[in-house]
């Protein structure tokens, strides 16, 4: 079988696992009457549905690009809301977020950031703040999308200044 076709099939299966589950958490959330769980579920998809209408197409990669940045915008808008003293609100983004993070895959602790983070300056040969853009990059690809790219930035500033 050609390995492009066997690529292709795989990444169908794995999207059509991520589609699958969202369809049954829908469903499982309006049985449950869990309207939190539901609303979130709910947003998942909708990013899910765009991808497959965008240019780039739904893969595996782009779908925990798209949950992740729908849970960052959770976690920033309930900061906000706390900012403001609004709890009830900032309660709700919370759940929304949690509901999210299941979909994610486990993030990196702090130490196993700088181990990725100290490798990544071990190979690309950095020895200044002014090559940080390499060792984001390199770190980057190692990390991806598993810690949140601001503690990876102040992770990096702090070894390397």
């Amino acid at each position: 079988m050609n390995f492009k076709l066997l690529t292709l099939l795989k990444n169908k299966h794995i999207i059509m696992g991520i589609e699958e589950k969202i369809n049954a958490d829908v469903k499982a959330s309006m049985l449950a009457k869990d309207a939190k769980r539901l609303e979130a579920v709910r947003a998942i998809k909708s990013v899910i549905l765009l991808l497959k209408t965008s240019p780039e197409g739904l893969t595996e990669e782009s779908a925990l690009k798209a949950i992740q940045r729908e849970y960052k915008k959770r976690k920033e808008t309930a900061e906000i809301y706390t900012q403001q003293n609004r709890e009830d609100l900032a309660a709700d983004e919370i759940a929304q977020a949690l509901v999210m993070e299941e979909y994610l895959p486990k993030q990196l602790s702090e130490d196993e950031i700088k181990a990725i983070v100290k490798n990544a300056i071990t190979e690309s040969g950095a020895s200044s703040a002014a090559d940080m853009g390499k060792v984001m990059g390199a770190a980057n690809k190692v990390i991806a999308g598993r810690a949140d790219g601001k503690l990876v930035s102040q992770i990096v500033k702090e070894l390397l200044g």
